[in-house]
């Protein structure tokens, strides 16, 4: 095999990490045992991250971002918002899961919080949560007055902290009691 360089080498980099991260946690993870399982050096890493923390939040938005599906378009907000949560609690309801779990010593390190990492997994794209909420708009579903940052992230939250509680994907009944009960009412015309 030849010598690896530029993506080549950054992605397996990044994969070591999370199966360090994954294997190991936070706290036992090492740029050492990265290069080591990556099969290049400390001097690589640190050219690319200036430490342990920045290696593994590149590691964990490489991860996110693979798994990263597109808003449900369905012609209407409810069925969008539904889909769309449907889909993250199947998909993405274990990973934050994971994550939660793996990243403790590291938000505790760095003084962070899973806000602040969603912010990176976002990174000045558009979400999509954003892009349904912009699709509702544009058919007169909402009243843009009342859709606020926190109203429009209120379904997201509601799911977030319901897998987070139970550990398993949502289920059908309560995804449509967050859109039918809790937030439309909140944003109808």
């Amino acid at each position: 095999m030849g010598r690896r360089r530029g993506q080549a080498l950054e992605a397996a980099i990044l994969d070591a990490a999370w199966e360090e991260l994954s294997e190991r946690g936070y706290a036992h993870l090492t740029v050492d045992s990265v290069a080591r399982r990556a099969g290049t050096s400390k001097p690589v890493l640190y050219r690319r991250w200036a430490d342990k923390q920045k290696l593994v939040e590149a590691a964990v938005v490489r991860r996110n971002d693979a798994q990263v599906a597109p808003p449900a378009d369905t012609g209407s907000l409810r069925g969008d918002l539904i889909a769309t949560l449907t889909e993250l609690s199947e998909t993405r309801g274990p990973f934050l899961t994971q994550l939660s779990l793996l990243l403790v010593d590291y938000f505790a390190e760095a003084e962070s919080s899973f806000a602040e990492l969603r912010e990176m997994f976002v990174a000045g794209r558009r979400s999509g949560r954003d892009e349904i909420m912009r699709r509702a708009i544009e058919r007169g579903e909402i009243d843009p007055a009342k859709l606020t940052p926190r109203i429009a992230s209120l379904p997201f939250d509601l799911l977030r902290g319901e897998t987070m509680m139970t550990l398993r994907p949502v289920a059908p009944e309560v995804i449509e009691e967050i859109v039918d009960t809790i937030f439309l009412p909140l944003v109808r015309r």
